[in-house]
């Protein structure tokens, strides 16, 4: 029987047990429920509720439908796109066709020439700003359809773990009983908590707290005195405007923007390193105030917005686990770490993870064997993606202080959602071509994890040479300026990033991927591109 209620508990022991009810949780549950998997989800919380986390990537994307088609799950794939998700489970929720940057210089008028855009590329569907309590929903809903059993309201107080396998104890006295625990719980992993594995301090070298909110009344910047002579490719209101300034930055994610929007909210949050503005005694909407005081060019969105939930208001935002995996069990998504909203790789982290974890234990459920070895990827995968978006976020912080430093850093960043994203298509593509399994499989032997073959290691090597530059300029020893000149001389020499792409041009703020852009990456491809990497612009 699947229940959410509080009764009695019987004597039933689960294959899996899942802590955490949001998109992890319920997600990875309907995926094992759906191959025979006895699932338990467990959640302290109820639904719906509010979350952020809100918008989505193509590489994220993709990988939601490689897990809908692997897994043969279809409810899950129109979570995939803007229309799926409009269709078939949020009309809420809003569209993004870019990422977009408009840097600011406290004290001084925006320059409309320091403006970045990365359009929604041609090969994929437009992206999402998701209503969280709305797709939460759906997926714990979904898990339950396919024969999960719900415990929502219930908290966990104490966990053992052994051989034998996994026992939860409730705060109302109840045990549970499984083969295998997985932790999607988020930062206060009662898992993480038991076995003592937060890392302490966090190798994160990335700083910043947030303050977060859901908003009505917020004006389109595209409206805004603030956004005159702006000649981007999209309008700033048609995807997830980042407004970005030395020390942090500033989210603006409109669930309004398309014909026949139902939602008039808009999620917005302020992210700053903690070092350089640490939390004030002061509210968080005093705080809010403050800022756009300095800032009145982004004040002009705010003016007449109002707040319609109360602010959540964070100290350091960076955590990290010494392991992630152990005897009978695992740590998912923000259970095992958290780097910055910046990007939006966390959802991109969690469907990855997901991926990699569902079918180890839909073979453990089957064959017994739930050794910590056969989850050893797992850990490793979670570990690298954790690396490398710390180095990410920490060089664009460094970035932020200088407009040219900046631009650069956004070229880094660019090459890792484009390359990495064609790499999953393809073998997407030659997977639904075959139907043979061991063609994702081979995914995994990606160095390192989390960033296919046969783009992942040079883009790593490129990451961490800007990285370490950024890591000079923190220190004073190298300039912004030159800092800028070597990363895009960089960029130009990495041989694997289409020439026509044109990331090392300075000048070349806003990318979009035309038709005709993508005709000449493809006769790049063929003719100029390293032999090892031919064949995933096809």
């Amino acid at each position: 029987m699947n229940t959410t209620d509080n009764g009695p508990q019987d004597d039933k022991r689960y294959d899996v047990a899942i802590l955490g009810a949001g998109m992890a949780g319920g997600t990875l549950a309907a995926v094992l429920a759906r191959h025979g998997v006895k699932v338990l989800v467990i959640d302290a919380g109820v639904h719906p509720r509010f979350a952020v986390g809100e918008s989505t990537i193509p590489y994220t994307s993709t990988m939601i439908k490689v897990i809908a088609d692997r897994y043969q799950v279809p409810e899950i794939a129109p979570l995939a796109s803007y229309r799926g998700v409009q269709k078939k489970i949020s009309p809420m929720s809003g569209r993004k066709q870019h990422f977009g940057f408009v840097y600011h210089r406290e004290g001084e008028p925006q320059d409309p020439e320091q403006v970045n855009q990365l359009m929604i590329p041609e090969w994929h569907s437009t992206e999402s700003h998701l209503f969280r309590q709305d797709t939460d929903a759906y997926l714990f809903n979904l898990a339950v359809s396919y024969g999960a059993e719900g415990r929502l309201a219930t908290r966990i107080q104490d966990i053992d773990t052994g051989p034998g396998g996994v026992v939860l104890r409730s705060d109302r006295g109840e045990e549970f009983r499984a083969e295998y625990l997985v932790d999607g719980s988020g930062f206060r992993s009662p898992v993480a908590d038991k076995f003592g594995l937060r890392e302490e301090p966090t190798r994160a070298r990335h700083h910043s707290r947030t303050l977060f909110t859901h908003m009505v009344g917020v004006k389109p910047f595209d409206d805004c005195e603030g956004a005159a002579g702006h000649k981007q490719p999209s309008p700033w209101h048609n995807g997830t405007l980042h407004h970005v300034f030395d020390g942090g930055w500033l989210w603006v994610i409109p669930f309004d923007n398309h014909d026949g929007a139902l939602s008039t909210l808009c999620s917005v949050g302020l992210t700053l390193d903690e070092r350089v503005f640490p939390k004030p005694d002061s509210s968080p909407q005093e705080e809010f105030d403050a800022f756009l005081a300095r800032f009145p060019q982004i004040a002009e969105q705010f003016a007449n917005a109002g707040v319609v939930r109360p602010w959540v208001s964070t100290g350091r935002l960076q955590y990290s686990a010494t392991r992630t995996v152990g005897e009978r069990y695992c740590l998912t998504a923000h259970a095992a770490g958290f780097i910055d909203a910046l990007y939006s790789r966390g959802l991109n982290n969690t469907f990855e993870v997901v991926n990699a974890l569902a079918w180890r234990l839909i073979e453990a459920s089957r064959d017994g064997d739930w050794s910590t070895e056969r989850f050893e990827y797992v850990d490793k995968l979670q570990q690298s993606l954790f690396d490398v978006h710390d180095d990410l976020v920490y060089s664009s912080f460094v970035g932020f202080r200088d407009y040219e430093l900046w631009n650069a850093v956004s070229r880094v960043w660019k090459s890792i959602s484009l390359l990495p994203s064609l790499a999953l298509e393809r073998a997407f593509r030659v997977f639904l071509e075959k139907r043979d399994d061991r063609v994702l499989r081979e995914l995994e032997k990606s160095d390192p994890p989390g960033l296919p073959a046969p783009v992942g290691k040079d883009l790593v090597e490129l990451l961490t040479y800007t990285r370490e530059l950024c890591e000079q300029v923190e220190a004073g020893t190298v300039t912004t300026r030159d800092a800028a000149d070597r990363i895009l001389a960089r960029v130009r020499d990495t041989d694997i990033i289409p020439a026509p792409f044109e990331l090392s041009a300075p000048d070349n703020r806003c990318f979009e991927a035309t038709p005709d852009l993508m005709q000449r990456v493809r006769d790049w491809g063929r003719h100029e591109a390293p032999g090892r990497i031919k064949g995933i612009f096809g």
